[in-house]
């Protein structure tokens, strides 16, 4: 794909750009801000946290409880003395620390409809890095991609922002081996601990759930979410004949017969319960999960948890 094309298609069919081998990754990092920037700063109004609105570390008001509230934060003593259940609500931080744990491992080289999930991961990063810097606020990154961990220190501004971005886009694909250790990268968020802050995960979370247990570690500290990628061709197989698959992290080959019912049920069955046991373990370690697809406007998902989020943070019900 050329940098024309995925130009066009950044903005035709809700596509991120494509960095892929050959590219202009400034360029496309430049349009990939204007998009974000044209579609997102409407929605974010004062000085809080667009992904985790509200949230801090400075008690505030109480007010009374709505379904949806998060029960760790009941004021139990005004709960007590008006019989009514009460959440105390926190001030947002003033500067807020954001690190992204974020997995480019070879499975994400991989795309059958309008990107790679390669470039969703990065699109994501990009959104996180517009929602969160500004006012100081300060943005770190660990890349894995099982041949390598790179650490961008926490940084304030938007320059140093831009600066990671290029830096990431640049990071060279892994080739077959081992996938990238996301259990390692969360726990070493853990020592030396980091400030209070965001801690945001980006990965396909395919293979083992060893990422919980650490993740589930830094929930009393941090603020979590868990962006997913995923691409439609994971989760249902279509009708293609035989398919010849090669797992990008082994090289292992396997035939696969599509045009077999039985073999795409089963595929898809399995494919479901990985999911649904991926979204139940981030829901045990407390993180937020956003599912981005290659097949859907990802901003539109992107502005649809956010919105989500705000009304939960202003008392709305939580989905």
């Amino acid at each position: 794909m050329t940098e024309g094309a995925s130009a066009v298609d950044a903005g035709t069919n809700g596509a991120p750009p494509h960095f892929g081998p050959g590219s202009n990754g400034p360029v496309l990092l430049r349009r990939l801000e204007l998009t974000v920037r044209r579609r997102l700063d409407g929605l974010l109004q004062g000085d809080h946290l667009g992904l985790v609105p509200g949230s801090g570390s400075e008690a505030g008001d109480s007010r009374s409880y709505h379904p949806g509230d998060d029960v760790r934060r009941m004021d139990w003593p005004v709960t007590a003395r008006t019989q009514v259940p009460h959440v105390r609500e926190t001030i947002a931080d003033r500067e807020l620390e954001t690190w992204v744990v974020l997995d480019l491992s070879a499975s994400l080289d991989f795309g059958t409809a309008n990107c790679e999930k390669r470039d969703l991961a990065i699109a994501g990063l990009a959104a996180v890095s517009h929602l969160t810097v500004r006012g100081g606020n300060r943005l770190g990154a660990i890349v894995t991609t099982g041949e390598r961990v790179d650490r961008y220190p926490a940084a304030p501004g938007r320059l140093a922002a831009d600066r990671l971005l290029r830096q990431v886009v640049a990071t060279p694909r892994a080739g077959s081996g081992r996938r990238g250790d996301l259990a390692a990268a969360l726990d070493s968020l853990r020592r030396p601990p980091r400030r209070r802050g965001l801690v945001v995960v980006v990965s396909d979370f395919l293979g083992d759930a060893d990422w919980e247990r650490p993740l589930r570690g830094l929930s009393p500290r941090h603020e979590l979410l868990a962006i997913e990628v995923v691409d439609p061709r994971e989760l249902e197989l279509a009708d293609v004949g035989l398919l010849t698959v090669v797992d990008p992290e082994s090289g292992q080959t396997l035939e696969v017969p599509t045009g077999n019912a039985e073999v795409r049920r089963r595929f898809a069955e399995g494919a479901a319960a990985q999911r649904r046991e991926v979204a139940a373990a981030l829901r045990r370690a407390g993180a937020g999960h956003l599912r981005l697809q290659t097949d859907r406007d990802w901003l539109t998902d992107v502005v649809g948890y956010v919105a989500h989020r705000r009304r939960a943070g202003n008392g709305g019900a939580s989905r």
